[in-house]
């Protein structure tokens, strides 16, 4: 008797402090629903792949404001101070009287020059023109991140919608064995059905029920994913929200295909790098030409040792002058740079063709799919109805004794199936028309 009621006491202590430790395990999870467009939107701001695109894009803009400082006249000013001690101060220079120097002398000289480059063959502005196609390449891998980012969130939030949809059917299913088997439970009470039939029924409970702790394993991983790509805190449990249902299309494989090649970022790119190529040729033609600048000098010359020098005691000479260059010798060794600038500029049309016809296969692929599964949808439409109309019948076959129980629980497996099979191929062809979207090139908006 005292061990039962020291056990009774242990379990009291023990379920008061489950009780009192719940509500802060259930405060520590925080849950939040998301629509599919909020985790594209959370997602893409959170991202730190799109930051380090966007310092690329910065670093080009920053590369672009130092070739305009070019531009700017470049200015240079020194001071100097001598002194010099001179031991054998005498010169005799031929018959007449020496020479006698100080036997020390101290000197401030100082300058100031200003350079302006004039012509140099149009060179900076071929720079400022390359510098300017760097950051466009730079801003479209910004967009390029983006859609990958977003496709990646639109998998992994479907993925959790299919899992979301599975363990739904699968709890109206558990809910529907339970009606069943109350249902067989007063046939076996009346002894109509053995005890065996009760049996099975509770077996296929277990079974499903086994089912849905292997959604849950899985759903864990994919919500603990689905909340780092987000940048939620890695305990976030997230819920899923309906899918919008406006993403069909009626466009043909030829109107994608069109858009593809429009809208690709990876051909664009491809043509500004080509026209980056294009100006190092300009720029490399441009050495054959003479160059131009003007410049304009300052000096102050003070030879009398004082640091402030009485009148007429110093000079400040200025000039002013135009200098004009011209490597003769570029006229003839530029010639094999140019030819391989011009090799390397057909290597980009090259590989922009090899390129498009990656995409268009791409593009075709996911068309084909995107068509595969929304037959799919309808199929198993279809399928529901007749999975229904048979569990309709079964089961009055079987209140009615002339069916058995295998049929009855085989009919509701294939109802519950096509259901769950339907949820699964909604969310498939979502995750198809978005990869179809994101192949042509499109922005994707929800």
């Amino acid at each position: 008797m005292n061990i039962k009621y020291n056990y009774q006491k242990k379990l009291s202590k023990w379920l008061a402090c489950s009780l009192l430790v719940l509500p802060f395990l259930s405060v520590a999870q925080d849950v939040k629903t998301l629509s599919l467009k909020d985790a594209i939107a959370l997602g893409l701001a959170n991202s730190k792949t799109i930051a380090l695109s966007q310092n690329k894009v910065a670093e080009a803009q920053a590369a672009y404001q130092q070739v305009l400082d070019k531009s700017l006249p470049s200015a240079n000013a020194s001071a100097i101070y001598n002194h010099a001690e001179i031991p054998n101060n005498v010169l005799q220079l031929g018959p007449g009287d020496p020479i006698k120097l100080p036997k020390s002398a101290d000197a401030y000289i100082g300058t100031l020059s200003v350079q302006e480059l004039i012509f140099a063959g149009n060179k900076l502005k071929y720079a400022k023109e390359s510098a300017q196609l760097v950051k466009k390449i730079a801003v479209l891998d910004v967009v390029k991140d983006e859609d990958e980012i977003a496709i990646n969130i639109i998998n992994a939030y479907l993925n959790l919608y299919k899992l979301d949809a599975s363990k739904s059917v699968i709890a109206q299913n558990i809910k529907a064995l339970e009606t069943q088997l109350k249902q067989t439970q007063r046939f076996f009470d009346q002894g109509i059905v053995t005890k065996n039939e009760v049996l099975r029924i509770q077996l296929q409970q277990s079974n499903i029920e086994l089912t849905d702790l292997d959604l849950d394993k899985n759903r864990n991983v994919v919500n603990y994913n689905l909340d780092i790509l987000l940048g939620l805190p890695e305990q976030t449990l997230i819920q899923t929200a309906t899918l919008p249902t406006d993403f069909e299309s009626e466009n043909g494989l030829s109107t994608y295909l069109d858009s593809a090649i429009v809208n690709r970022v990876e051909l664009k790119q491809i043509d500004y790098q080509s026209q980056v190529l294009g100006k190092n040729i300009a720029s490399i033609k441009a050495d054959q030409l003479p160059s131009l600048g003007a410049g304009l000098g300052a000096y102050y010359l003070n030879p009398s040792g004082k640091f402030i020098p009485g009148t007429n005691e110093f000079v400040t000479p200025l000039t002013l002058g135009l200098t004009l260059s011209w490597n003769i010798g570029s006229l003839w060794t530029t010639k094999n740079k140019v030819a391989e600038a011009h090799i390397k500029q057909q290597g980009t049309l090259i590989n922009k063709s090899l390129i498009a016809d990656q995409i268009k296969s791409e593009v075709n692929r996911n068309y084909q799919d995107y068509l595969q599964s929304i037959k799919k949808i309808s199929l198993l439409k279809t399928a529901i109805n007749q999975a229904t109309e048979n569990d309709n019948i079964v089961q009055s076959k079987y209140k009615n004794s002339i069916s058995p129980l295998t049929d009855r629980l085989d009919a509701n497996t294939q109802l519950f199936q096509a259901k769950i099979n339907l949820e699964l191929a909604k969310a498939d062809a979502q995750i198809a028309y978005y990869n179809l979207l994101k192949s042509t090139g499109k922005k994707i908006i929800l």
